[in-house]
């Protein structure tokens, strides 16, 4: 199973940081993977809550829906796939940190990305998906430390 997973300091608290990841409309503003996300139904973030989106990963676009299954405000949210072609999670677990928030990022794939490209393809997508949320990370991490100085 394909693993990417990263860390960035926000100069951002840990509450501010979590709520930001909890908005749907931000995920295609840092992740260039990320075309489009909307919530299905209303209200909070919480366990149990889902999420429709659209993806794009080496030129490939990808519909998924996916559902919180943990919400630890303001230290973990994780989500994993419950529709589409991809089978994945994604978790963001957050610390205070002098000056703002340690963020450890960790995507899980399985393997062949769903049949999309095949398990031989595994280190190649894994390699251009790390790449993508190494750079999503430091715009998350801009935007923040903007939103925040303002």
């Amino acid at each position: 199973m394909p693993v990417v997973e990263h860390d960035v300091v926000i100069p951002s608290p840990p509450d501010a940081v979590f709520e930001y990841l909890a908005d749907p409309g931000n995920p295609p503003r840092w992740d260039s993977s990320i075309v489009s996300v909307e919530q299905v139904g209303p209200g909070p973030v919480t366990v149990g809550t889902r999420w429709r989106g659209t993806s794009k990963v080496m030129g490939r676009r990808f519909e998924w829906t996916t559902e919180v299954t943990e919400a630890e405000r303001p230290t973990r949210l994780a989500s994993r796939s419950v529709e589409g072609a991809l089978a994945f999670s994604v978790s963001y677990d957050l610390r205070a940190e002098a000056g703002g928030t340690h963020l450890r990022y960790r995507l899980e794939a399985e393997s062949g990305l769903g049949g999309a490209f095949g398990r031989l393809a595994d280190p190649v997508v894994q390699r251009a998906q790390s790449r993508a949320v190494r750079a999503g990370l430091r715009r998350l991490a801009e935007q923040l430390d903007r939103s925040t100085a303002t």
